[in-house]
């Protein structure tokens, strides 16, 4: 080896030392943060006058909280006032903040209006999504009990429990977004918590034009379909973005119209001043005082609703969601997983059997081929953005097959250099039969809508 190869060699094992000896400051600068927050905190929990405590629980704003905590902060630190430099002191007053009023360390991240989903996989492994994408947060808990105690601060206000017996729950946020937690013995990594999240601005059509989700003669469609009454599934794969759509295809709804919707953890925002939700409850701790989707749809029907909105189907409610539709609850919405128009039809059919009816299958094909006029199918595409990918119309029975007919569809062209989707929206050229429904609701569409293709374009993945 020659003294140039020999001193390079050098240079690069003391800049990987260097790179070592940082790496292991920056934890040791970490652990010491850790340790002094925890202590501050557990002071001023231990000093705070009940009078404190009173106007924390009465509802003061962030910033009269902060100034109340920033007080406590200097008084616990003149004791030693290098232990946390000035520089950091801010940001020790955010987080115990944040311990204290919201969820410990995953609250900056539901601040944060880029990430779209929290996921918790144990007190020390927290990532997220953005732009479609997973990334891993440098944000932890100190251990699981500090975990639970934010599970805790989840469950409470909403009246669950979840605990060994009652191992997994589903609930939701102050601000409406979803939330699904697991713990051990199921999971074996710890606690885990799933958020997804909703933007504080509910989306609109024009949102969903922009970001690519759909074309704006689609819009001009579906806003027609609404309005002329239709009954209106939406399907797609998980993360798919149909709560969203659903929610877009609400906000068409006329003020003026009574509108009641069902769901497991309240989701949807409509902005229509006569709107009823409806949010089934789980078992208690007895096992007693479930009331599920089913009965609520039951229930709905006796509530003189012009329009009944479930935000998801998955069981035996299928059956009672049907027979609404085909008893006069025109232009009703509802979503459901599915892989395709097609497997929506199997999917309904399987559903409807979970009832506990022992129904032939042509007749319910015969209630699905009746009830239903229209199926949206979203998927999440590869770069992470979502797609109505078929606007489909369902037709009547045709011996013992369901007729399906394409009137929208995406038609994927490849990927550019930034990993973005190409492709194009296309009108297939077949004019839906149910355009009698549109005249006689006084709906009026433009004559060219069903020909005209859309320029291919690349979307931006948002």
């Amino acid at each position: 080896m020659t003294l140039l190869e020999r001193l390079g060699r050098k240079a690069e094992l003391k800049a990987e030392e260097k790179s070592i000896f940082a790496g292991r400051t920056a934890k040791v600068q970490s652990d010491s943060y850790q340790k002094v927050k925890n202590t501050i905190h557990r002071r001023i929990v231990d000093e705070m006058s009940a009078e404190h405590q009173q106007n924390l629980d009465a509802g003061l704003s962030r910033k009269e909280v902060e100034t109340i905590i920033s007080g406590y902060v200097e008084r616990a630190l003149e004791d030693n006032p290098l232990a946390i430099p000035r520089s950091e002191r801010k940001r020790l007053v955010t987080d115990i903040c944040d311990e204290m009023l919201g969820l410990g360390p995953i609250e900056p991240l539901l601040k944060d209006s880029t990430v779209t989903e929290i996921m918790v996989n144990g007190p020390k492994s927290i990532y997220v999504e953005r732009m479609g994408k997973l990334q891993k947060t440098d944000a932890q808990f100190q251990d699981t009990a500090h975990l639970m105690t934010v599970v805790d601060k989840i469950v409470t206000p909403l009246g669950r429990h979840i605990d060994e017996a009652s191992p997994l729950v589903d609930a939701r946020l102050k601000d409406g977004s979803r939330v699904n937690i697991i713990i051990p013995p199921l999971a074996l990594n710890g606690p885990c918590i799933t958020i997804r999240k909703f933007s504080q601005t509910p989306l609109s059509v024009e949102n969903l034009i922009s970001f690519g989700t759909l074309s704006e003669e689609m819009a001009i469609f579906l806003r027609a379909c609404i309005k002329a009454r239709l009954n209106i599934m939406v399907s797609g794969g998980t993360g798919s973005g149909k709560t969203t759509t659903l929610n877009v295809l609400s906000s068409f709804i006329p003020a003026d119209e009574r509108i009641v919707t069902i769901e497991d953890a309240a989701e949807l925002r409509l902005e229509q001043p006569h709107t009823v939700s409806l949010e089934a409850r789980p078992a208690n701790i007895e096992g007693k005082g479930a009331v599920t989707i089913r009965d609520l749809v039951k229930n709905s029907l006796r509530m003189r609703p012009d329009r009944i909105i479930v935000g998801e189907v998955r069981g035996g409610e299928a059956l009672d969601m049907l027979q609404a539709m085909n008893t006069g609850h025109d232009g009703s919405l509802t979503t459901t997983h599915a892989n395709s128009p097609r497997d929506v039809l199997s999917r309904l059919e399987t559903m409807v059997l979970m009832s506990g009816l022992d129904l032939p299958v042509k007749a319910i094909r015969d209630q699905i081929a009746s009830a239903l006029d229209l199926i949206i199918h979203q998927s999440r595409i590869q770069d992470g953005s979502r797609k109505i990918t078929y606007i489909t119309e369902v037709q009547q029975l045709e011996g013992n097959v369901i007729v399906l007919q394409d009137l929208f569809r995406f038609k994927p062209q490849g990927f550019d250099d930034n990993g973005k989707c190409i492709g194009t929206y296309e009108a297939t050229g077949l004019q839906p039969q149910f355009l009698s429904k549109f005249k006689a609701r006084g709906v009026e569409i433009p004559k060219n809508l069903f020909e005209t293709p859309v320029d291919s374009m690349a979307w931006d993945g948002d």
